[in-house]
């Protein structure tokens, strides 16, 4: 009796643990790497401006704002994935997603978006006012991504500005306030984020245009769309400079924004217009790495500072 129990327990946890990757799969959980380090930087920075004087540990604050990241994105990125799942069943890219593969429901995959968006929206009440007024606006920016395909190639330029809202609404949780600097931050991950998602497209250039649907590389094609990506790239590069001028970071800040601009070049250089193969490591790994490496130089500015 006593196996058998355990076999049942065991076979509980298993599907449980089953459930929870096909959702952290949903959401592509890993491409939290792009916008997360730019969240910390807004959160510590703005520690570092108060001089962590808060009215609560700065822990607690800090998972708050973790958890409505999380939330957030996870809300927005299942909200893409039941909107396009018509689409994704006729991409063969995409056609094995979770929802076109049948793996998840698309009554599930909304009842998961609506769980995020509440729990997003109640997790800002416990942080600030200011970030519970401003939560339906987030939600609104990161949601209505979704349907700018349909109707304007600038859909890349929304997806940044809604992961752009990362270093931002970080500083707001922690100061109740907005600042140059960090609104700087924001600029820097709107085009960094909008220009390597061009780079992104360029897989459905095709796909798109016989769909009827838009981006930057069915409307300009692959070379003109890659110039338009190295522009936008150009200007997170400024911003991030302008941030750390304003920001009167010291050496070790420049170091990250040599590695930052090092990884933004080097995207371009292993993406070609008649050569796709390495888009996924020019989007994920150079991207990845680049956010990361700035994250941690500008965090040993901050702290080695403090």
């Amino acid at each position: 009796m006593e196996t058998i129990i355990k076999k049942i327990e065991s076979e509980k946890k298993s599907s449980l643990s089953l459930s929870v990757s096909k959702y952290l799969s949903l959401v592509k959980f890993a491409h939290t790497i792009f916008a997360m380090p730019f969240a910390l930087i807004g959160f510590f920075y703005g520690l570092k401006i108060i001089d962590y004087t808060l009215q609560r540990p700065w822990w607690l604050l800090f998972i708050l704002v973790i958890l409505c990241m999380v939330f957030a994105r996870s809300a927005a990125m299942a909200f893409n994935r039941w909107l396009d799942a018509e689409y994704d069943a006729k991409n063969p890219r995409t056609v094995i997603r979770e929802i076109p593969g049948g793996i998840i429901s698309k009554r599930n995959a909304m009842i998961f978006v609506i769980v995020n968006c509440i729990a997003f929206i109640v997790t800002t009440y416990f942080i600030n006012a200011l970030c519970l007024v401003l939560a339906p606006v987030a939600l609104f920016v990161i949601l209505f991504y979704s349907y700018t395909k349909r109707f304007t190639p600038l859909c890349h330029l929304v997806l940044g500005l809604g992961l752009s809202l990362a270093p931002i609404g970080a500083y707001i949780a922690v100061t109740g306030q907005f600042a140059l600097v960090p609104v700087l931050f924001s600029l820097s991950v709107l085009f960094w984020v909008s220009g390597f998602d061009i780079i992104y497209a360029l897989q459905d250039e095709e796909f798109d245009k016989e769909h009827n649907l838009h981006s930057i590389p069915s409307l300009l094609g692959a070379e003109r769309a890659l110039r338009v990506s190295e522009f936008l790239h150009f200007l997170s590069a400024a911003s991030v400079i302008a941030a750390g001028m304003f920001g009167n970071f010291s050496r070790l800040y420049w170091i990250g924004v040599v590695l930052f601009i090092f990884f933004l070049i080097y995207q371009h250089l292993l993406v070609k217009p008649k050569d796709l193969s390495k888009v996924n490591k020019a989007f994920f790994s150079s991207n990845g790495i680049a956010s990361v490496a700035f994250c941690i130089f500008v965090l040993l500015d901050i702290f080695i500072k403090h």
